[in-house]
């Protein structure tokens, strides 16, 4: 198929295939003298499998090293790789709660403020 019929397949757009070949992550496929390139049916799964890891926040050099695992026997590191982004997500998890909790704070508090005394708002954040 050619790269406009891969990108509608896959659900992204041309320039995000040609980003990724220059990245590394999507192969070019050869070009016949005189013709346009050809992809196969699984460039579009691999397509997918990038937007999907993207999705789970991987970054793009993440991706890279988990599409090079995914040949042969390497489940202890793609595992490992995985628990690690775990971690990180529950972490930002707990940042953003932490968050939360103080901006409601602020919201109430400045829903108990009177008028014409200032935002308490804009106070808490001075101090």
């Amino acid at each position: 198929m050619k790269i406009g019929q891969l990108a509608d397949a896959a659900g992204v757009h041309v320039e995000t295939i040609r980003y990724y070949q220059r990245m590394g992550l999507m192969p070019r496929p050869a070009r016949l003298r005189g013709a346009v390139r050809r992809y196969q049916t699984d460039a579009a799964e691999r397509l997918r499998f990038i937007k999907r890891a993207q999705a789970l926040g991987f970054s793009l050099e993440e991706v890279k090293l988990l599409l090079a695992l995914a040949v042969g026997e390497h489940c202890a590191e793609t595992r490992s790789l995985a628990a690690q982004k775990l971690a990180l997500v529950q972490s930002k998890i707990s940042d953003l709660r932490r968050m939360q909790g103080a901006l409601q704070k602020l919201v109430r508090a400045c829903g108990a403020g009177g008028k014409g005394r200032g935002c308490p708002i804009i106070d808490n954040l001075a101090r």
